[in-house]
């Protein structure tokens, strides 16, 4: 597993993941050609992915998302340090927090 900031990656299989995940729609790259895991809401930072890859996510704030890099690559942040990944299939998880009344996705 992987952790940059609130993002979570986790490497799975192909036979782990969930029936259609590859037919999600493809997530469209940033400006700067990256993959976008999280932007940050206060700063403008993000999670983002760099090299070929594909990022799927299922509808909703707290639906899955499912990362594909047939060569690897690596995650970039402006205040961490990179990680690189190997090739393979991810499901990416944000962190969530508890407040009275909700559950909500942790703002960077």
């Amino acid at each position: 597993m992987y952790r940059q900031g609130d993002v979570l990656i986790v490497p799975v299989t192909e036979e782990q993941l969930p029936e259609g995940a590859g037919d999600l729609p493809q997530q469209p790259r940033d400006p700067r050609g990256r993959l976008v895991l999280a932007l940050g809401e206060v700063t403008g930072h993000a999670h983002a992915v760099v090299g070929p890859g594909a990022l799927r996510r299922e509808p909703g704030p707290f639906g899955a998302a499912w990362l594909h890099l047939p060569d690897g690559g690596r995650v970039v942040h402006e205040e961490h340090a990179p990680i690189p990944l190997p090739k393979g299939w991810y499901r990416v998880v944000r962190q969530r927090e508890y407040t009275p009344g909700a559950v909500r996705v942790v703002a960077d």
